[in-house]
């Protein structure tokens, strides 16, 4: 039976050899969350987008944040979502970016998610269901009737049913888990600037990785 068991291990652990699909997965989901929140914030390449629209809502205190600094937190913000997609996407210096990525996550759930509880979309039936949760259903079930009544709900709901935004912290701590995942495994091997800058200065730790 042990014998048996040992095999299984061994079996399982050839899947190793294909190890760095999972770090190039988390990369390859997390570069367009943050190219576009960044570019949401401000496309430096598009002359009629401006930080600015970030900068009073990080700075006021009644309709936003009510940051100190508001124009220092926004260009940290986007400078993290703008340059952290593109080193994601390059596998460069991985694990350093997620650093500044995970504490965007982080105050992006204190800041402006929690109060809002844990759904990213309400849902009554759920045991994270925020306390203003059958509000919303009976919003959404209002709107929905207005829709089937003067609308063509059918086209409407044609590729999804309409839902109501929770805003709570449930996206925000997704992506800060997965930035922990890169931060402790890194970009992983072969498709990776990471992997061969290691490969090349520092052989023996490679080596050992790839043993």
């Amino acid at each position: 039976m042990i014998t048996f068991l040992q095999r299984l291990q061994q079996l399982l652990n050839t899947t190793r050899q294909v190890d760095f699909v999972a770090p190039l997965l988390l990369r390859a989901y997390l570069i367009p969350v943050f190219w576009i929140a960044a570019n949401n914030k401000w496309n430096p390449f598009n002359p009629d987008s401006s930080l600015q629209n970030t900068i009073d809502w990080f700075a006021n205190p009644d309709w936003g944040l009510g940051m100190p600094f508001p124009e220092l937190m926004a260009y940290l913000a986007w400078s993290a979502e703008y340059f952290g997609a593109i080193l994601l996407l390059l596998g460069l210096a991985v694990r350093w970016v997620s650093i500044p990525l995970m504490i965007t996550m982080l105050v992006a759930a204190f800041s402006v998610h929690w109060k809002n509880g844990w759904q990213a979309i309400h849902d009554p039936m759920s045991a994270f269901a925020a306390e203003n949760a059958v509000e919303a259903i009976e919003r959404l079930d209002r709107a929905k009737s207005i829709l089937q009544e003067h609308g063509n709900y059918s086209w409407l709901t044609e590729h999804g049913s309409f839902v109501v935004l929770n805003n709570g912290i449930e996206f925000a701590a997704t992506y800060f888990v997965m930035l922990l995942a890169l931060f402790f495994i890194g970009a992983g091997r072969y498709i990776s600037v990471d992997y061969w800058l290691a490969k090349h200065y520092m052989p023996n730790e490679v080596n050992h990785v790839d043993s």
